[in-house]
């Protein structure tokens, strides 16, 4: 049998828009061979990313590779807008930020004054309770199984704040999620946590931070954000549009930045190769524009069409990295 080959996955967050990295890691569960020419050695993400990551991982740890891609997609399907009520909130929401994108000047309210303020938040605790028994996920946390990583940005400290393996709680990954304008901070262990998106979008040093039997071979980044925009932006949804984008990639790109200096530094000789090891750094772009304001929308067809883009992704990327 073939040595294999260490790959840690990263999930960068965009709220809705992550139902694609379901999509890439459904493939990537499916159609990878973990027994013999992969291993896992960590999964990461930040705000949406990080329900992904959690799902893949812990049904990985629990039943496979089988389970962890139906509870990735179960997830989604729960997460989504599916019935009328659900439905029409979620329309008049897309209505709003695409008002709010445009210039138009509306009211603006604190998280904090809004009746109902803790509602979509409580739903997505309801959800992931659903799927995943966080009582469990201690036990899972074995030397074998991947690192699990989620990112947060400490209000109080200023700081970016990661949670990895029995330290991934539901408040953990809800505070990922915790969009300022949205849905009020998290407290964890006397200090308020805002999304992760603010900070390590998605966290990739944890995944470097391993025994050298598990360092990463490759790194595979689920990227949401386009990285690169022909033209300028010149409306004023355009302007907010890249502005989001950019806000997501800039702390990826400094971390990837610097992995690539360690690479330089092991091909040239600065650094012992016995000692640090070279990382392939693969992007899995969504190559598809979408308004920032749908990164709110749960529109059941919407979802399905992001986790479809996000199969063909994968089987495109996986057809690559096989050559």
């Amino acid at each position: 049998m073939s040595e294999q080959t260490n790959v840690a996955i990263a999930c960068q967050g965009g709220g809705s828009h992550t139902a694609f990295t379901a999509g890439v890691l459904e493939t990537m569960l499916l159609e990878c061979d973990w027994e013999d020419e992969y291993e896992l050695v960590g999964i990461s993400g930040a705000s949406g990313g990080a329900f992904n990551a959690l799902a893949a991982w812990y049904g990985l740890v629990t039943d496979g590779p089988e389970v962890a891609a139906d509870l990735l997609n179960d997830v989604w399907m729960d997460l989504s807008a599916s019935d009328t009520s659900d439905r029409m909130l979620n329309s008049w929401l897309q209505s709003i930020n695409r008002l709010e994108s445009s210039g138009m000047p509306l009211p603006q309210f604190s998280p904090y004054q809004m009746p109902g303020k803790e509602i979509g938040k409580e739903r997505i605790r309801s959800v992931l309770e659903l799927h995943i028994n966080f009582d469990e996920v201690p036990e899972y946390c074995r030397a074998s199984a991947p690192e699990l990583v989620v990112g947060t940005v400490n209000i109080n400290a200023g700081v970016f704040e990661t949670f990895t393996n029995e330290d991934v709680t539901v408040d953990a990954v809800l505070a990922s999620a915790a969009v300022p304008n949205i849905f009020e901070a998290v407290e964890i262990n006397g200090h308020l946590h805002w999304d992760g998106l603010f900070s390590q979008n998605p966290p990739v040093g944890d995944l470097m931070h391993q025994p050298t039997d598990r360092k990463p071979d490759e790194l595979w980044i689920i990227q949401i954000n386009p990285q690169e925009l022909d033209g300028e932006p010149t409306s004023v949804d355009e302007i907010a549009d890249r502005r989001n984008e950019l806000s997501g990639n800039i702390s990826l790109n400094q971390e990837l930045g610097f992995i690539e200096q360690i690479n330089d530094w092991v091909a040239d000789g600065t650094l012992p190769a016995d000692k640090f090891t070279q990382t392939d750094i693969h992007r899995i772009e969504m190559g598809k524009r979408f308004h920032c304001s749908t990164k709110l929308d749960r529109d059941p067809e919407f979802i399905e069409e992001l986790m479809d883009l996000g199969r063909d992704r994968g089987e495109t990327f996986l057809t690559r990295v096989g050559e």
